[in-house]
């Protein structure tokens, strides 16, 4: 692309993201180059912009710590400008080194509905683009397209092809407008009396639309951040611009915040968590994998119904745990969604007098943390209630993960005791639908371009054995997804005989594996191709790559980051491949690991269909 000079430009601080007003035309250009000196490439064009040029006025610093994420130290800055954009109204717009964030700002409102936003995209036609079906779940695949003429996905987990073409886009939104240059849309920062949004499209436009916000709006009043991540593929997948961009902590004390790896009961058990029996036989897997938590799911407050139980509750549950040195977290029902015909406790929550009892009570019985299911989509009542169980969570000392929920905004630099959100179509779809299946893989090598990018993501990894429906990707495959996944509070999907069988090397890996990360880096792939990252906690590194394809593939690993020390390496590979009669023409593996020490670290890993690999390299010295 060639700057129109007559048009107005202005940069980011590292001058590789340059965005240009053209006034006639009622647009904004955004440019990327990749290198300096080289040629600049449009990656992304706003129209119907209300402004014809930006005025500079001030230099922001971001530089922040976090307790979980893809990295703990935290720093970004950006070139901030705004423009007028009526009566007591303007655009903010700040140019990151990594991409663009803005936002609407208005003063002096007067009992008034929110205003109604003009931001539109505009995506042409033959752009490569990975695109989620909205849902107030966000729960769908990621599909590669290059067109926007997509049918729309209905029934149980989007099973089928309707004839209608889909015009509604849940956040995130990748696209690559240039070979090898990529944009993320989404947004960051839900503040109260706030809705969060989406895409809706006519053609090539995809117009930003604030769902439900039925306050009245008094005094001053602005929209969330509008934000563009901008770069290569590491740039995407490294970037903290969401969380750069959103509130700071707003906890007195956050010592007491402990992410970790969580026992699991659902995806093997859907009704497992009303059984006294059961949730014990989870509690001894944590304690011999040396995990910090369980989780007990759903319909604990039916415990006492279950004549096996002999009269246990919940809180001899809890005790159980306590008493064995496992955290326990434990369920609730937002009773706001997915209401009749779903599991509880209900109604709970609902009232902020029955909140503060109940989380109080959780507390004085010794519960870490609650999982809080079924929420109702984007809208600010949803949006309000999110920070009020936050809230009220934090000042209980509770953990919260966000379940049947959407995406994450950055909540999890503002509250910090958020230390997972679902968000997407995760491992327990295997329970429900059969075509999760044939697509996992494919989709478990999108996810770290996509949503993982936004938030940590409870996609609730690692699955040897099978649930409902079984899995066709590899084992190591599955054991690769603990680490090429990040979330705060890692749930490990399968059941204690199968985790008890795997070798010794895997039990101890998953006893020590990390769910905080001081720092991340994208290696190779391509989405729904293959990932590979590497994750650093302290001294030791976490390589972590999966085949998302159906055929051989070998990764490319290139380490150069990873200089200066000696290490001792640990290589999980893909065992040998053999026909499986029962699966018709699918594979699986005969020996399923092939575990060994590495004296040096490989250029390339050969994975199998819908394999993986991990690295584990431990800095020793002499």
């Amino acid at each position: 692309m060639t700057l129109v000079m007559h048009a107005y430009a202005y940069t980011s601080p590292n001058k590789k993201i340059v965005a240009q007003t053209m006034p006639k035309d009622k647009k904004l250009v955004v440019s990327y180059t990749a290198e300096k000196n080289a040629r600049q490439q449009k990656v992304l064009e706003l129209a119907d912009i209300q402004f014809e040029e930006l005025t500079f006025v001030r230099k922001v610093y971001d530089d922040y710590q976090m307790l979980e994420g893809k990295r703990l130290h935290c720093v970004n800055e950006a070139n901030e400008y705004e423009a007028s954009i009526g009566n007591n109204a303007k655009i903010v717009v700040r140019l990151y080194n990594d991409g663009m964030a803005f936002r609407y700002e208005y003063s002096n409102l007067q009992n008034e509905k929110h205003p109604e936003e003009h931001t539109a995209y505009v995506i042409a036609e033959g752009t490569k683009r990975w695109m989620q079906q909205w849902s107030d779940g966000y729960e769908g695949f990621f599909p590669m397209t290059t067109t926007a003429t997509v049918k729309t996905l209905a029934g149980f987990g989007g099973a089928m092809e309707t004839d209608e073409i889909n015009t509604h886009w849940g956040y995130p939104l990748l696209m690559e407008p240039a070979d090898g240059v990529f944009a993320l849309i989404t947004e960051a920062n839900i503040e109260r009396r706030q809705s969060g949004s989406s895409l809706f499209n006519k053609g090539e436009v995809f117009s930003v639309v604030q769902d439900q916000n039925d306050l009245m709006l008094n005094g001053n009043w602005h929209t969330p951040w509008r934000v563009v991540i901008i770069g290569r593929l590491g740039d995407i997948v490294e970037s903290t611009l969401v969380t750069d961009v959103s509130e700071p902590c707003q906890l007195e004390s956050t010592s007491w915040i402990k992410p970790g790896v969580v026992s699991w009961i659902y995806w093997a058990y859907n009704h497992g968590s009303n059984d006294f029996n059961i949730i014990k036989k989870y509690v001894d897997m944590a304690v011999t994998l040396k995990l910090p938590y369980v989780l007990i799911d759903a319909e604990w407050d039916e415990m006492d119904k279950v004549a096996s139980n002999e009269g246990k509750t919940i809180e001899d549950a809890v005790a159980y745990a306590n008493a064995k040195g496992v955290k326990p977290l434990i369920w609730y029902n937002s009773s706001i969604g997915w209401v009749n015909g779903a599991p509880g406790p209900k109604f709970r929550l609902n009232k902020a007098e029955d909140r503060e009892k109940e989380f109080a009570w959780c507390e004085s019985i010794g519960v870490a943390g609650v999982k809080i299911d079924f929420f109702s989509g984007d809208n600010q009542m949803n949006m309000d209630y999110c920070q009020d169980l936050l809230e009220s969570a934090a000042r209980h000392h509770l953990l919260v993960n966000f379940h049947g929920a959407p995406v994450p905004r950055g909540w999890q630099r503002t509250y910090p005791n958020l230390l997972s959100t679902e968000g997407v179509y995760g491992a327990e779809w295997y329970n429900n639908v059969p075509h999760f299946t044939k697509k996992a893989a494919s989709h478990n090598a999108t996810l770290p371009f996509t949503r993982n990018v936004v938030g940590p993501m409870d996609y609730t990894p690692c699955a040897f054995s099978d649930s409902q429906h079984p899995h066709i990707t590899s084992h190591c495959h599955e054991l690769a997804l603990t680490v090429l996944f990040e979330s705060g509070l890692q749930h490990l999907a399968d059941r204690p005989e199968s985790f008890l069988a795997q070798p010794q090397e895997v039990q101890a890996f998953l006893g020590q594996l990390p769910s905080v990360w001081d720092e991340t880096r994208f290696v190779s792939g391509y989405p729904g191709e293959s990932a590979v990252l590497a994750r650093r906690s302290g001294d030791t590194w976490y390589v972590a790559g999966i085949n998302g394809t159906d055929e051989p593939k070998a990764l490319s690993v290139p380490l150069g980051f990873v200089k200066g020390r000696k290490h001792r390496a640990t290589l999980f590979a893909d065992g040998e491949l053999v026909s499986d009669k029962q699966r018709a023409t699918l594979k699986t593996t005969a020996e399923p690991w092939a575990i060994s020490t590495v004296n040096e670290m490989p250029a390339v890993v050969p994975c199998k269909p819908r394999g993986g690999f991990v690295l584990v390299l431990r800095t020793y010295i002499n």
